[in-house]
């Protein structure tokens, strides 16, 4: 506490109260300013015998949920399973940079915590928070928080939080000095971003042999196999079955956000500031000011408010989707732009035979067949099972010829053919808005409630329970009319497909047996119960499990031998090797940002190879991914020098890429020799 107690002792500096009232707090989360503050109970995590007590990992679990909850995200199940295993990991990664801190005899001094906040260069922490707004730091507003005796505890942790930062940046400025880019190697990158090779090649593509020309035994396959057997290579495994019931709101959801709507409805008919009350009633939907085209609004909006057009209005409560609105009117003025709604019948094609059909359809149409029947049955877009029915649309959303159509249309007159990039077109329009309007639109999602989720519960437990007892899953899923769905899932598996990321799934399954029936698991979207019906343990898949996939393997490898021994026996120069294979020579312009040789995809070895190449030389032959090919590099055009500005920036780009690889590979040998203890299952976090 030296350095806080100088601090007080000089300035009487309180500064912590300004930084929780600005939420600093939770920027600070990632940087785990805490983890080593008040540690007691069991510990979960042990890192080379130091621990992370349950409290300690929870409160940081804690802080990192209350930081999504402060801006506005809902921390969803399998949300919070993420930020389980972000926490578990930056806790370790803390005590073993802690460790090496230690052994290396890191330090940081009472005076450089003092200049971290009170020197010419205070930590960014404290310019961000007494900002002056040009760059600098208030020191009035520093002043004004001297002599505040109750801010010690907080003054505690903040120099706890100040010191171990400044350590850190000493451990990783240790770390950074050990990388060095040259002036050669910036030079060296500089000429390969910026080298062009013109080349000329020849390529023989493996799948310009038949299949049938290729032979594949079952020796081959057997062969690939054995040479290959760690690309089988399986982890534990388990089959599941479970059965899932939705996180749906009930109809006593719905119905209980609609009478609070119809409570609320009369005080939004009569306050002062529609803003303050969407705010005070926490609508999904804030209040803006602005004036919206018909087209503008969500479709349900729109509907109810521009069915009765009345200013002062309010309209609802009703549903859109999961949401439930009620929708103030509170302007209206004549719009400034054309605003349609509109159906149309799509004739794709070019040429007099279709204008000739499109025509026709437009003659039904007007002698009195039913518009919406006749582009169920000629329409040729999405749009066709509705009728033709486009919506609302105002300018900019259709091609030129169609929306100058339809905004020059009467409404209910038959217009067309009209001729686009897409084909021909007979459109209707069959309304057109004329006002523009200021709305509060006051909403409220539907979700499941407490009670609703609660019986969801119980439901899954009592099918459990049974199935449990009487070991028969299959006939309880059954009695509660629910289907079973089937999963594979692997030990250790980060994510199951259908079913997502979930710690007590996995939880369940390292401690399964073949039977097992697992608690309620809550997901993101749904709660299941999962039985596992077969186990298999790690090991290598069985060739017969696998025959199907090796086929296309050896049979691609078995061209790729054929094309390469085909270019290998043509001599001569490029023109006597195309000859000699049956091909002919192309061309190419290589760069390093080239992704793709036109004729042959994606291919790195070719870009790899064209650009070692100089002038007039040639490659050998080359198997790619998708063709063996020979390069000739016709010209090589060098770089401009590089400019000064450039040399720079390589220097840095390059500099913080290798510092960050170094670090990482760092850490990742730390975590390869210590001894990580992680006993989270054993306390179920």
């Amino acid at each position: 506490m030296g350095v806080m107690t100088k601090m007080r002792d000089q300035t009487g500096v309180v500064l912590w109260i300004l930084v929780i009232s600005f939420g600093v707090i939770f920027m600070l989360q990632d940087t785990q300013v805490f983890d080593v503050i008040g540690a007691t109970g069991q510990d979960v995590i042990v890192v080379d015998g130091q621990p992370v007590t349950v409290s300690e990992y929870q409160q940081a679990i804690q802080q990192q949920i209350q930081a999504y909850q402060q801006n506005g995200q809902e921390v969803l199940p399998q949300t919070e399973d993420a930020i389980r295993e972000r926490v578990y990991n930056g806790f370790v990664d803390d005590r073993l940079r802690t460790k090496a801190m230690d052994e290396i005899g890191i330090e940081v001094t009472d005076d450089e915590v003092y200049n971290l906040v009170l020197g010419d260069t205070p930590d960014p922490i404290i310019a961000a928070y007494f900002s002056d707004g040009q760059g600098g730091v208030d020191r009035a507003l520093l002043q004004n928080f001297i002599d505040n005796p109750e801010a010690l505890p907080q003054l505690i942790q903040l120099e706890d939080y100040l010191r171990q930062n400044r350590r850190t940046q000493k451990l990783n400025s240790l770390i950074n000095a050990t990388v060095r880019v040259t002036p050669q190697e910036v030079e060296e990158e500089y000429r390969r971003r910026n080298l062009t090779v013109n080349t000329q090649y020849v390529a023989l593509r493996y799948a310009a042999i038949p299949d049938t020309e290729v032979e594949v035994t079952d020796g081959d396959l057997r062969g690939y196999y054995n040479a290959n057997k760690e690309d089988f290579a399986r982890a534990r495994s388990y089959a599941l079955e479970y059965v899932a019931i939705p996180r749906l709101p009930s109809a006593a959801d719905t119905a209980s956000v609609m009478d609070e709507m119809e409570r609320l409805k009369e005080r939004f008919a009569t306050t002062e500031s529609d803003s303050t009350f969407l705010a005070r009633y926490s609508s999904e939907r804030q209040y803006s000011g602005e004036f919206f085209r018909r087209d503008e609004l969500d479709e349900a909006v729109a509907d109810a408010v521009f069915e009765n057009l009345e200013v002062g209005e309010v309209v609802g409560p009703y549903i859109s989707g999961s949401e439930v609105h009620m929708t103030k009117v509170i302007a209206t003025r004549p719009t400034e732009d054309t605003v349609v709604r509109a159906r149309h019948i799509l004739l794709r094609g070019d040429g007099d035979d279709v204008r000739r059909n499109a025509a026709d359809l437009a003659r039904r149409i007007r002698g009195g067949e039913d518009f919406a029947t006749l582009a169920a049955e000629f329409g040729t877009d999405g749009t066709a099972q509705q009728g033709g029915d486009l919506g609302w649309f105002g300018p900019g959303r259709m091609v030129k010829p169609f929306e100058d159509a339809a905004f020059n249309a009467p409404v209910g007159r038959i217009v067309g053919p009209v001729e686009t990039d897409f084909g021909f077109h007979i459109l209707e329009v069959t309304d057109r808005a004329t006002q523009d309007v200021q709305v509060a639109d006051f909403v409220l999602s539907i979700a499941p409630s407490v009670t609703t989720e609660q019986d969801i519960r119980e439901r899954l437990g009592d099918l459990q329970y049974f199935a449990e007892e009487n070991g028969d899953f299959a006939a309880e899923v059954e009695r509660a009319e629910l289907t079973v769905q089937t999963v594979l899932a692997e030990e250790e598996q980060q994510f199951i497909p259908g079913l997502g990321r979930s710690r007590a799934l996995s939880t369940f399954l390292s401690r399964a047996d073949e039977g097992s029936v697992s608690d309620v698991v809550e997901l993101d979207t749904q709660f299941i119960v999962a039985h596992v019906t077969t186990i298999t343990p790690e090991g290598y898949r069985p060739f017969d499990d696998v025959k199907a996939e090796l086929e296309p393997r050896v049979r691609l490898e078995k061209k790729q031998a054929i094309q390469v021994e085909k270019l290998q026996n043509a001599t001569g120069d490029l023109n006597a090797i195309a000859q000699a294979a049956g091909t002919t020579v192309q061309d190419a312009g290589v760069q390093f940002s080239t992704t793709a040789i036109p004729g042959l995809g994606r291919e790195p070895k070719f870009i790899g190879t064209a650009l070692g190449l100089a002038a007039g030389a040639t490659s050998g032959v080359v198997a790619g991914e998708n063709a063996a090919f020979v390069i000739q590099a016709v010209t090589v055009s060098e770089p401009q020098p590089i400019a000064d500005a450039d040399r720079t920036s390589i220097q840095q780009e390059l500099t913080t890429q290798r510092q960050g690889q170094v670090r990482n590979q760092w850490l990742q040998g730390m975590r390869e020799d210590a001894d990580i203890n992680d006993r989270r299952r054993l306390f179920q976090l």
